[in-house]
């Protein structure tokens, strides 16, 4: 039943990884809005999660989802707060969490950050927008003093790509983790693009121990999230990764692995863009 219930959500939302749209059209995606607690809102739509600031210096966003979603998602932040974006945090490259970018910056004159490696991935895209990149970039992080609380930016490395950020709230007790948190679900890891199982495994250790259990997490994909939930997001990469790393040390070929599949209690975790049959590849890889 939960396996279901999620999958029937995320498609609903129009919720993938890929550079390509769901099988939902833009137009038929709705944006959700959730408030946190004080200034700080969820926003879920088509694409990665979006966090948001919302108070008297304006509005601040991590992350803006696919391109088609920027008309959409300004509407989101007018019904929140009439005022000016100022800032947009990217949490790494990926089209399905800067895909707004471009808009962002033309539409709203919003000034765009994202760590080193963020710009460079776009830049090295065929085809770019030069609205699109980030202005400002860091390589280990940066704090943002915003609407009354402290927004903690920081970089992880080699993880879910090589330009991973993530944000604390530190007033609010709310992380917005990007693509270091699927909850409920398997990740992708683009390995291709500097990501790697062991440096998201350290990644994803480093937030827990930077939280409490009281602390909200927004995921880069799912519903809200804990404490909880990310510890058993973590123990379950720690203990598929070590099952396929003994398979793999005993001479098996990835085929025979994939026949032998996870253990039963992982099959819920399996979804439409990650399923058992790709994460056991990732971590063959």
């Amino acid at each position: 039943m939960r396996k279901h219930v999620l999958l029937l959500m995320f498609l609903l939302t129009g919720f993938f990884t890929t550079s390509g749209y769901a099988q939902n059209s833009p137009e038929d995606v709705t944006m959700k809005s959730e408030n946190l607690g004080g200034s700080v809102y969820m926003l879920t739509g088509m694409g990665g999660n979006i966090g948001v600031s919302a108070g008297d210096d304006g509005l601040l966003i991590i992350d803006d989802q696919y391109e088609p979603m920027a008309e959409k998602i300004s509407a989101a932040l007018d019904s929140i707060l009439k005022d000016k974006l100022r800032y947009v945090i990217n949490t790494h490259y990926h089209g399905d969490h800067t895909g707004s970018n471009a808009y962002m910056k033309e539409v709203k004159d919003a000034t765009i950050f994202a760590h080193d490696n963020v710009r460079i991935r776009l830049l090295d895209k065929e085809e770019h927008k030069h609205s699109e990149l980030p202005v400002v970039t860091y390589s280990q992080g940066v704090t943002f003093h915003f609407n009354g609380d402290t927004l903690k930016v920081m970089h992880l490395s080699n993880a879910h790509t090589d330009g991973d950020s993530v944000v604390m709230f530190e007033k609010a007790n709310i992380l917005h983790t990007g693509d270091l948190f699927f909850n409920g679900l398997f990740p992708y890891i683009d390995i291709d693009s500097g990501g790697s199982v062991k440096g998201y495994i350290a990644g994803v250790e480093k937030l827990i121990s930077m939280i409490n259990d009281d602390t909200k997490i927004i995921p880069g994909h799912g519903p809200l999230g804990n404490k909880a939930q990310l510890q058993e997001f973590v123990d379950m990469i720690k203990q598929t990764s070590a099952q396929v790393k003994q398979l793999k040390i005993n001479g098996l070929p990835v085929e025979d692995v994939i026949d032998a599949g996870l253990d039963e209690k992982w099959k819920d975790w399996s979804w439409a863009f990650i399923n058992e049959e790709k994460w056991i590849r990732t971590l063959y890889r």
